[in-house]
């Protein structure tokens, strides 16, 4: 499935947290510990700073977004209704595009959807842990462009 990958756009905030809150709590089985207000803050305040952008987009509809830089994927989520797809492949290829040949990032344990998708695009486990506001136990990965 081809989605337009497009930059980060403030019209786009609330619709994205959305998806995204949905997604994450689908895959870790727990409500998301913030705000609606606060995580609009922190996707178009905070993230900026330390990231690049980019959503997928189907018909206008946000169905996924990535933050990364050139080291470091910080966010990937998926709309629920629309994993499988080869949408996260789209967002992924984007960051490793643009990395520096090597990047690294955190998924939590219990996203096992999560932790076969990084598997098969070249990840390896590179930590375990709990470093999270959700402390829950987490798996730090990293790709190494071959």
């Amino acid at each position: 499935m081809n989605a337009d990958i497009i930059p980060f756009s403030r019209q786009y905030a609330e619709e994205t947290v959305a998806m995204w809150r949905e997604s994450k709590e689908r895959a870790i089985g727990q409500k998301e510990i913030h705000s609606v207000d606060s995580h609009i803050y922190f996707l178009t305040h905070i993230l900026p700073e330390e990231c690049e952008i980019h959503l997928a987009l189907l018909d206008g509809k946000v169905v996924g977004i990535v933050a990364y830089n050139d080291t470091e994927i910080n966010q990937l989520y998926i709309h629920c209704h629309y994993q499988g797809l080869g949408i996260g492949q789209m967002l992924l290829d984007q960051a490793k595009a643009k990395s520096s040949g090597r990047l690294t990032l955190y998924t939590f344990e219990v996203n096992l959807n999560a932790q076969r998708f990084y598997e098969k695009n070249g990840f390896a486990v590179v930590g375990r842990g709990h470093e999270n506001e959700e402390n829950l136990p987490d798996i730090q990965y990293e790709w190494r462009a071959k």
